[in-house]
């Protein structure tokens, strides 16, 4: 409750109202002093009282003046939030830079393309990664110079920059319309000579990541492993017209490989990396300056003291916690494709995670972020058959998690609106990688050899510890481990009108007892 206090002093009347949360001292708006010849009454919400009670704690004042030690607090508490704060902004480039550096363990930049011939199973510990198409990639370092990539025919990709921002789409949704061509990467600053011929992309980093996907032709993913091999191609732009040696293809499938980004205090070495790299002029001042404001900033070694190494330390791990509670938590209702249901959509506020135009949803990319990886368009236009779209969940019905120890049931109404097919794949929640069963590949699909439909054409999934009794249904299982929890993603490639329209959508994952 409000306490009302008044002062009657040479005919002013000063009100001022202290609330019942700790914050009291001198009167907001107290009176003039009448010893003072040019004394005024102070101005309301303007005075600090000499001892505020705060969640971190009691700050000390004289006359407004802070003493040492709530000094020492408040800077303490500032550099804490600042380094929480610029852990959720580095997300995308700290997940880029793991990335890279996965990448080249197997090779130098622009001289190979890991691929996964077999599929990416659930060794393979990729961010989201799907196991219903061929991945391809590779890592393009324009530093030395212009680089061409000479993209395969029939595959869908993208490029990413080393912000994990949206430079360009290639094969089916870029320019080259999935017939294959020439694209042409200009580094930073490129002021020289562009020739015709090519699709021409001015990068505003240094480092790109270029992936795409071939699709199986029948259930078999060679057709596209050897248009990749025979098509692909890099090569510095000098080299043009020379005889061009093919890149360094490795074969990823069933062998362990890591993407995915720390949480510890080595997230911070990371981010580093990519501030070092960068030009200063590919990212905004804004994030930027939170960086710096920790320690980070090109030109300078990142050397924090054993004080800021501390808070640093912490602040990973409530940065970490923070982004599984915005993951698992989401509190934006935008976020999801229906009422009443736990299914959401992987981009909120689109692949650029805006509120409004203009104006950044720090919530919507620090979900995406901490989940996937890889931002284009194409993943959220209403491109109807062409494409990609997903939606997510990691909850069931009753809106608790999903439990690994537990079997649940997935109903997918008849004509499931997509003109290539449809997938589901389960995902860990700690690495969100596939899960590892005793399952290679966690998933049911379309594509599911044996795969169960009802008589009316709808299809019942189903997710647990074991198959269902039913010998006729378990190829539309996907197997859990007890003791751990799990997420799914209904991919939806070449999304038809009643998946736009939401004339068809796919049931609530139901708890089967």
């Amino acid at each position: 409750m409000k306490r009302l206090l008044f002062s009657i002093t040479l005919g002013v009347v000063t009100l001022a109202a202290v609330m019942g949360n700790g914050y009291a001292g001198e009167l907001i708006g107290s009176p003039a002093d009448p010893q003072m010849k040019y004394s005024t009454p102070m101005p309301p919400g303007v005075a600090t009282p000499d001892k505020v009670e705060t969640w971190i704690g009691t700050l000390n004042f004289f006359d407004g003046f802070p003493d040492k030690e709530t000094t020492k607090k408040l800077y303490d508490n500032l550099d804490f939030q600042r380094a929480v704060q610029s852990f959720l902004l580095g997300l995308p480039a700290v997940g880029q830079v793991a990335n890279r550096n996965a990448i080249l363990t197997l090779g130098p930049p622009n001289t190979i393309v890991p691929i996964f011939e077999q599929l990416l199973d659930s060794r393979g510990i990729v961010l989201t990664g799907n196991d219903n198409t061929v991945y391809s990639w590779t890592w393009l370092d324009l530093s030395k110079g212009p680089q061409v990539l000479e993209v395969p025919p029939k595959v869908l990709g993208t490029v990413n920059n080393m912000w994990q921002r949206w430079v360009i789409d290639i094969g089916i949704t870029g320019p080259d319309k999935g017939e294959g061509g020439k694209y042409l990467f200009l580094p930073p600053g490129y002021d020289g000579e562009v020739p015709q011929g090519y699709y021409v992309v001015h990068s505003p980093t240094f480092g790109l990541w270029a992936p795409w996907r071939s699709f199986l032709v029948d259930g078999n993913p060679k057709p596209g492993v050897e248009i990749v091999k025979k098509f692909a191609k890099i090569y510095p732009l000098a080299d043009a017209g020379k005889p061009v040696t093919a890149p360094k293809f490795v074969d990823l499938s069933g062998k362990f490989f890591n993407t995915t980004y720390p949480t510890d205090y080595s997230f911070w070495e990371l981010l580093n990396q990519v501030v070092q790299e960068e030009p200063a002029e590919s990212l905004d001042p804004v994030t930027l300056g939170f960086f710096q404001s920790i320690g980070i900033q090109k030109g300078k070694p990142f050397a924090p003291d054993a004080r800021m190494k501390k808070i640093l330390t912490e602040a990973a791990a409530v940065g970490n916690a923070t982004a599984r509670a915005i993951l698992f938590h989401t509190r934006d209702r935008a976020a999801y494709y229906y009422e009443n249901s736990n299914w959401q959509l992987g981009f909120t506020g689109g692949y650029k995670f805006q509120a409004a135009p203009g104006v950044a949803d720090f919530d919507a990319a620090t979900f995406y972020y901490f989940l996937a990886i890889l931002v284009t368009p194409a993943m959220e236009e209403q491109l109807v058959g062409k494409g990609s779209q997903y939606a997510w969940t990691a909850r069931d019905a009753n809106d608790a998690p999903l439990d690994g120890g537990k079997n649940y049931r997935l109903h997918l109404p008849p004509n499931v609106p997509v003109k290539d097919f449809w997938s589901l794949i389960l995902y860990s929640n700690q690495t969100r990688s596939q899960i590892q069963t005793d399952q290679r590949f966690p998933s049911v699909s379309s594509q599911t050899k044996g795969l169960h439909m009802n008589a009316d054409g709808s299809i019942d999934v189903y997710f647990g510890p074991n198959p269902p009794a039913d010998e006729a249904k378990k190829a539309n299982w996907a197997q859990t481990i007890p003791g751990k929890g799990w997420n799914v993603v209904l991919r939806m490639y070449g999304a038809l009108e009643p998946w736009f329209n939401k004339t068809w959508r796919p049931g609530e994952i139901e708890l089967v007892e």
